[in-house]
């Protein structure tokens, strides 16, 4: 019953994220300083990208590569920032999801051995019992057959 309401909110918790960074992703061309760090975020992301592309169809990647207008950088630091809040979300769920199954796993791990150690312990003691019966001069079943035949 545990699993899927977990998986359930893992669900609703990445698709509320997505509301979350498309604000994110408004407020990011509005404030000044913020406007001003995330365009130097996305002229490198250009350049990088532009960088892979070029290698990617064997053409030459030591030429100036053109910087992206203000609107242009902004509006691709502000969909690189709410992929990221989306992805960052998802592998948070996933990771705490890793996590808890380790943890339970673990639980029935020790659970394993707890009862093999029970059953271990009962064993020991059965065999001191039957010993113990053998020392007083008790008899098995096979004893008390063999004094029968006898007398």
């Amino acid at each position: 019953m545990v699993l899927p309401l977990v998986k359930l909110g893992s669900l609703a918790f990445r698709t509320l994220s997505k509301p979350i960074a498309a604000r994110l992703k408004h407020n990011a061309g509005i404030h000044p300083k913020f406007r001003g760090f995330i365009i130097g975020i996305a002229q490198a992301n250009h350049r990088f990208t532009t960088n892979m592309q070029r290698r990617l169809y064997g053409r030459a990647t030591d030429i100036h590569i053109r910087p992206l207008n203000e609107e242009k950088a902004i509006q691709a630091a502000a969909d690189l920032l709410g992929e990221l809040f989306v992805f960052s979300v998802a592998g948070a769920a996933i990771i705490y999801e890793v996590q808890r199954s380790a943890r339970s796993e673990a639980k029935k791990e020790e659970a394993r051995k707890q009862e093999m150690e029970s059953m271990h312990l009962q064993k020991n003691t059965k065999g001191r019992t039957l010993d113990g019966d053998k020392e007083k001069g008790g008899t098995t079943s096979h004893g008390s057959a063999a004094h029968e035949t006898e007398g």
